[in-house]
């Protein structure tokens, strides 16, 4: 039976085919689909526009569902075969992140977090960061006030420990070779400290361990999305990995954007993305993109996940890494 006016998969009331249907939906899908594939050649000038789109990257999957819904609804053949596109680039891209992390020797669990200067519960947050009973905790935002409470806390299971500035670094295992790493991009004021690394002394091998806080990024609606600090302090931060002398490395850090962001391009160089899983970190109250990070070089990131939140702004994530 068919109702008046309502056209079938073949024909509309109006007699075109149904390949003839959706064309807009079908344009709309090629569109959803090139800033995918092609995020990489989007021109980097006005605004740093392209570093927001490729930070925010993945949520461009939410077009082909409501498209999918309205060419259901169209009855478009064209438009359900030009949806094909978005969704092979979109599994091409983040696919991976979707499957099952993959077994192997328990390795180090380390946890990477940006506690916030305004956490107002370090006690309660350094009992959520040891839940997952890690090796490694790397922590940002340290404010004197709250150091001695995270000392306290996280000291009977992670004995080792050093702070520079306002990063710090926990440790099961013994530590050496600390020392500052400079971040600061030209134009910050003096004492602004969010670099260090130290050497892991772990009973298979020696690990250089870097824990850094890039600069804040800003969306403005005359200045675009501004990012010309965290740029800076990503390319010296892939010069320090680029002069680490030890083979394998760890770097747990607050870096301000997702690792599609080219932004970190200098520092994605030298050390390789974590594996399956999306573990987004904020907001914390919404968290739509990943911009805590653990990352590795001759050394293999699994089983990254999202802590539950404590009184930062940033959800904690947690890594197995094999070495």
């Amino acid at each position: 039976m068919r109702f008046p006016g309502r056209g079938s998969w073949g024909t509309d009331h109006r007699g075109r085919s149904r390949f003839g249907r959706g064309r807009l939906l079908a344009a709309l899908a090629v569109l959803v689909a090139c800033p995918l594939a092609f995020h990489s050649a989007v021109p980097n000038i006005v605004g740093r526009l392209s570093s927001l789109l490729e930070t925010f990257l993945p949520w461009l999957a939410l077009a082909v569902p409501v498209l999918l819904v309205a060419a259901l609804l169209r009855r478009s053949v064209t438009a359900l075969i030009a949806l094909l596109l978005p969704a092979a680039v979109w599994l091409g891209l983040f696919g991976a992140l979707l499957l099952p992390a993959s077994g192997g020797p328990a390795g180090l669990v380390a946890v990477q977090h940006n506690v916030s200067d305004v956490n107002t519960d370090p006690a309660g947050t350094a009992r959520t960061l040891l839940s997952v009973r890690p090796d490694l905790v790397a922590l940002e935002e340290l404010v004197p006030s709250a150091l001695p409470a995270y000392e306290k806390a996280l000291a009977p299971d992670l004995p080792h420990h050093a702070v520079v500035g306002t990063v710090g670094l926990w440790s099961r295992h013994p530590l050496a070779e600390v020392r500052p790493v400079d971040l600061k991009p030209r134009g910050v004021r003096t004492g602004w400290n969010r670099g260090m690394r130290a050497t892991v002394l772990t009973p298979g091998a020696a690990v250089a361990v870097h824990v850094a806080h890039l600069p804040s990024v800003r969306l403005g609606m005359g200045s675009g999305f501004s990012s010309a600090w965290r740029d800076e302090s990503a390319r010296l931060l892939g010069a320090a990995l680029a002069a680490e002398e030890q083979s394998r490395v760890i770097l747990l850090g607050d870096l301000n954007s997702t690792v599609d962001d080219r932004g970190l391009d200098p520092v994605l160089a030298h050390v390789g993305v974590a594996g399956p899983g999306f573990a987004f970190s904020w907001p914390a109250s919404f968290p739509v993109a990943r911009i805590d990070q653990i990352l590795s070089r001759s050394a293999k990131v699994t089983h990254v996940r999202s802590l539950p939140a404590t009184g930062s702004d940033h959800l904690p994530i947690a890594a197995r890494i094999t070495l």
